[in-house]
Formats: structure tokens, sequence, C-alpha cells
């Protein structure tokens, strides 16, 4: 009865998704509609014209909600409150209408709806960092000025009327641009760096005198000529033998956070200038494979800013940024960083998992660096990468959008495949005049090529998972469940089946952003001609953490609409 229960809710959403591809409220076209996305290239759709407040922060929730949230002291907002966070009224007085606590900073943006509703922060998040819980809350620590030691949690919810809370318990040093990486085992997430922070802890917190520990990498990547160190929201990705690989300016290692010590240290990128914050490059983990046993784990960092970029655009010199990628296997025992170029210099990019195991650069510029008013010459046509194509052919420049996509930016993968672009603000407050690049509201999806109408017959719909034995919690790790789904044609002899950890991004940084490629242990049409597949769940939260996953069904290189699955150690 279970099984069938989780199998109906989830057709359900899969035909809610799909209603919604078929007319998207405001824009009068869909991915569903599309004939040939840009042939090629994809296609752009604007979705809204304002959301109210700057996407400096998104991340997607498992109730198919986007989490939109910018900084506090931003001023007034889209969206004005009745009563501050304090209780206190806000009134029509010109003081009131001017004051930045009187107004949302946070929003919830609905996919189906494609509607905006306005959330209470109490403390600055401007900088923050967060993960995903087990239950699907979303932990977001630290942030700027008052905010900069809090502890919010927000757990979606269906009826939409959920909110942020603010933990009594505290950080024990201020984290203003710091990292977050959820880890193995049950809901433990590390906090690590910060502005003129050298240090790391561990959040929930499992009592109040739960500390701090000093990492002496922090304090050798931190660069004295540059405001930011250079080292700011390090890149952080958990190998699959459970240690945790930290990259910070140019300088990488593998740490072992039980025993506290660095178990490798990794040769320096090469090539002059810095890939973190305010240099603002950005690094994904690559798709995971069953097929090595999910062992062999690769790191790729793309773009950055030149040396001495942050000094020059104090002068009003934008260096152009760094065209170079590495990419580094970071298990076994045979370090190298391999490099490539990408079609043009980038900094202030995002970097994205496709369904597909593809990669997508999107946002930034290709002149300057983090921070406000330090960047120039919008980067407006986003790249994919391939992966698994041989050198020289892995680039690809996509559509052009004509919304520039600066400091404060933000893009997330959707369950139906496309991306959602957002924000944009290299302005102390919201500006629209006689600025270089104006405060940013609209809210955009890039369509991939690969929802274009002709791929229909070869795309996999209907997705349903079955947990089976397991119950509704979800499915345990090493164990089998199964995945059926339609298909209009003979399936490909690649049919895959790819597990995505939403990110939480900010400032080119996707915190939690996995990729794996499952086993599927069997797979035959059924007597009602829906296929029937039996999928083996990872080995172990070394390779996923707990958590919800979007499972997307990938037949010839053609996804389906992603459904969300849940892997648990209990």
């Amino acid at each position: 009865m279970a099984d069938q229960k989780h199998q109906y809710s989830l057709s359900f959403k899969s035909l809610l998704i799909a209603a919604f591809l078929l007319w998207i409220p405001d824009v009068g076209f869909s991915a569903a509609a599309i004939g040939s996305p840009g042939r090629g290239q994809g296609q752009w759709q604007l979705l809204l014209n304002n959301t109210g407040v700057v996407a400096m922060h998104m991340a997607l929730t498992h109730q198919n909600t986007v989490l939109m949230f910018d900084q506090t002291g931003s001023g007034p907002t889209g969206y004005r409150l009745r009563h501050r966070y304090n209780g206190r009224r806000c009134t029509r007085s010109k003081n009131d209408f001017q004051d930045s606590s009187c107004y949302a900073h946070t929003v919830e943006y609905d996919i189906f709806q494609n509607k905006i509703s306005p959330l209470t922060l109490y403390t600055d998040p401007w900088g923050s960092s967060g993960s995903f819980l087990s239950n699907g809350t979303l932990l977001q620590t630290g942030g700027f000025g008052h905010g900069s030691r809090s502890i919010r949690y927000f757990r979606p919810c269906q009826d939409r009327k959920c909110d942020w809370k603010e933990s009594r318990r505290r950080l024990s040093n201020e984290r203003w641009y710091a990292s977050n990486q959820r880890l193995p085992g049950h809901d433990r997430v590390i906090v690590l760096g910060g502005t003129r922070v050298f240090t790391y802890e561990f959040v929930p917190k499992r009592s109040d005198g739960e500390g701090a520990f000093d990492l002496p990498f922090l304090h050798q990547t931190y660069d004295p000529d540059s405001t930011g160190g250079n080292n700011l929201y390090p890149f952080l990705h958990l190998s699959s033998d459970g240690n945790l690989f930290i990259f910070a300016n140019r300088d990488s290692i593998l740490f072992n956070l039980r025993r506290n010590r660095v178990v490798k240290t990794f040769p320096q990128i090469p090539g002059a200038g810095s890939r973190n914050y305010p240099s603002s490059g950005s690094s994904v983990i690559l798709p995971l494979d069953h097929r090595d046993g999910f062992q062999k784990v690769e790191v790729m960092v793309c773009g950055g800013a030149a040396s001495g970029a942050y000094k020059a655009a104090g002068e009003g010199r934008y260096l152009k940024g760094l065209s170079s990628c590495g990419r580094m296997v970071i298990t076994g025992n045979k370090h190298k960083w391999n490099m490539e170029n990408m079609p043009g210099p980038r900094l202030l990019n995002d970097m994205l998992i496709l369904p597909t195991g593809d990669i997508l650069i999107i946002n930034g510029a290709q002149s300057g660096c983090g921070g406000s008013n330090n960047a120039r010459n919008a980067s407006l046509q986003p790249y994919l990468y391939k992966p698994n194509s041989r050198l020289g052919r892995r680039f690809s420049v996509l559509k052009s959008t004509k919304i520039a996509r600066m400091y404060h930016s933000t893009a997330i993968v959707l369950p139906d495949g496309r991306i959602l672009v957002a924000g944009s603000n290299p302005n102390n407050r919201y500006a629209s005049r006689n600025v270089a690049y104006p405060t940013e509201l609209r809210l955009q999806a890039f369509v991939p090529q690969y929802m274009g109408r002709e791929y229909h017959n070869n795309r996999p719909i209907n997705v349903t998972i079955h947990y089976g034995d397991h119950g509704e919690d979800g499915v345990k790790y090493g164990r089998e469940f199964r995945v059926g789904f339609s298909l209009g044609t003979k399936p490909s002899n690649g049919v895959e089946f790819n597990v995505y950890a939403p990110p939480v991004t900010t400032h080119s940084i996707s915190m939690n952003q996995r990729m794996l490629k499952l086993k599927c242990r069997s797979m035959e049409r059924a007597k009602d001609g829906r296929m029937d597949a039996i999928v083996q769940a990872p080995p172990s939260s070394n390779v996923a953490p707990p958590g919800y996953f979007m499972l997307t069904v990938v037949n010839g290189g053609i996804p389906s609409i992603s459904q969300w699955v849940r892997f648990t150690d209990t």
C-alpha cells in the first residue's frame, strides 16, 4: 500500500509538471512547444519582469519551489511588510518607507504557478553559505554584520506557509563568505573559512560549547595583497572515500575531518591569477559513475581573475579574466591538472551539472573581479562542456542572452531540465540609473536544446519511483528500487539513471552540487507498454550524503522530467 501511495504521489507531480510545460503563465510558450531551441544552441524565456528581491542566493527545494534571498540592508524591495522582524509595526511614514527592515528580502518562487511569495528574514544572509539536511530542510549559516554567526532553517512545505526560523545556537566564529559541505552520516555539515577567519566548524550544533578548529591551509592560501585574500568561498567537494577536497586561491588539499589532518597536497593549478572570491571562478565535481564503483573522483575549476584585478578595478582598470579550466582526478596516486581553455575569458560564472551529465557555464563577466562595480564586459553567451568528448571538441557556445548577469547573480537546474537564472546587482543598494549595470530583477529560464519537440519520441515520460519495501521515507544505501517510465520508441543502449543533488548557489559557487550515474540491474517492457527498471541506490553516504536527489532517466542523451528520490542510512 505504501508503495502504491508513493507511486501515485510521484505520478501526480509528473502530471503537474507536464501541464506546466504545456503552458507557462506570462510566457506564452514552453519547452514542450519549442520546435528546435536555437538550432542546438538553446533558447531563453522571460518568466517574470520583477522578482521583488535580488536573487543573490538561490536554492531549489524538494517541494519544487525556489528560495531567493538578498542582503537585508539593500533598501526597499518589491515586497513591503506590515511588521518588522522584532514585531514593531511598519507605518506609512517617510522613514519607514525607506527602512530596509520594513521590506521582505527573501521570497519563495513556485515553479508550477510561476509566482512569488514574500518571506521574512531576521538576520542578514549576505555572503552566507548553505546545505540541505536529510529531511529537505535548508540550513543557512553566517552572513553579514549581526547575521555573521546566525544559523537559519527553512523547511519547505506543501501549503507554502513555511518561513525562516533562527536557531538559538550560534556559530563559533563570524562567517562572511564561508563555504558549506554536507558530510557523510546523519545531518552533519562543515562550515569553512570566511573573511579573515581561518577555521572550520560543524553544524547543526550538538552543544553550546562546540567550537571551531584552525585550518593552516587557509592561512597559507590567503593573499595579503588582495582585499578578501582570494581564498573566500573555498571550493569544497566530498570525495567518495569520505575525505574533503578543499580548493582555495590556486591550491588544494584532501582533508581527513575525523583526524583533522591533511592526507594529500595537490599540485598548484597552473597559470597566474586566482580562482576564489573575489577572483570568482567556479568549480564542479564531475559526475560519479557506478561503472568504476564511484571510485574515480574528478574536479574541474574554470575561470577567475587576473593577478592584481581587485586593485586595478578600484583604479578603474578592468583586467581580462582567465580563460583556462583545469581538471584533476583526486583519487588514486597520480595527480595532475589537465588544462584547457574556454571559448573566452570568464569570471563571476556559475557551473552547473545538466541532467545529461554535461556542464553548463553561465552568467558572469569577461574582465575585472568580484565585488561592487568591479567587473565589466558581461558574458552573455553560456558555454556547454561535454566532459567525455575528446580534447578540443568539448566546448560549444550557446545562445546569447540580452540581460547581463554580473556580481550577485545565480543559476540553478530545475526538475524539468531548464536553467533558472536570476539576480545581478553590483551596486550597494537597488539602482537603475547612472550605473554601469543596473540592479536586475527579471527572472529568466535558459532552455537547453535537449528540450526540443523533435526529441519527444526519445524522451522518457511519466517517470515513477517505487520504494517498495523501503516504505515512504526513502531508499537505503545499496538497496534496489524500481523506476517506471513510458517511451515512444525503442530505448537506446545507453539509458542512464542519473541522480542529482541540487546546490545552494551564490557568488559563483554551487555548494553540495553532485551527480551520480546509478547502476541499472535490469530493464524490460511491461505488459502495459511501460518500461520497468530495477535501479541500485548508491552504496554509502560517502558517495551520496543522505537527503533528496532529483532522478532523471536519460535515453540517448534526452532527459526525462526529474522526480525526487530520497536516500537514507536509516
